[in-house]
């Protein structure tokens, strides 16, 4: 089965019914929920869905965002088809190899080191401000995909 390691942008996105790329991130997360595609979330990632998922919610006036947020974590947890990367040293320092020769931040670091160790792609919403620099050479060494080209044809294996 193939696989994707995602962003908190993507999980944002598919929260966000009137995202701007909402229905790119839908059909990624359909294809999760069916079984087509196993998702792949790195631990920071987990962890800052929270924090954004809970500002959104507070942002758009819904009751108890905090217990919102909670339950998401939990959803993406729990689903047989989103797995959690759990640390290791060899994860620990590809990530910080991705970070020190790229200037990522540490999330989006994670994100990629993880699409690598399971031969996946890595999907963010968009192209990060501190990507832009070094893309052609990022996009060389590691498969990544953004949500605001999204082709579903990327996809297939």
């Amino acid at each position: 089965m193939s696989c994707v390691s995602l962003d908190t942008g993507v999980i944002v996105e598919y929260i966000d019914l009137k995202g701007k790329l909402h229905r790119q991130a839908e059909a990624i997360i359909e294809k999760v929920l069916a079984g087509k595609l196993l998702a792949i979330i790195p631990h920071p990632t987990l962890a800052e869905t929270y924090y954004v998922s809970a500002r959104i919610y507070e942002k758009l006036g819904l009751d108890t965002p905090d217990q919102r947020s909670e339950e998401l974590v939990k959803w993406l947890y729990k689903s047989p088809n989103f797995a959690l990367e759990e640390p290791s040293f060899e994860l620990a320092l590809l990530v910080g190899r991705i970070k020190r020769r790229f200037n990522l931040a540490l999330t989006d670091a994670y994100v990629i080191a993880t699409s690598k160790l399971y031969k996946g792609k890595a999907v963010f919403r968009k192209r990060e401000r501190e990507m832009v620099e070094k893309l052609t050479e990022l996009t060389k060494s590691y498969d990544i995909v953004f949500l605001e080209d999204y082709n579903p044809s990327f996809l297939r294996p």
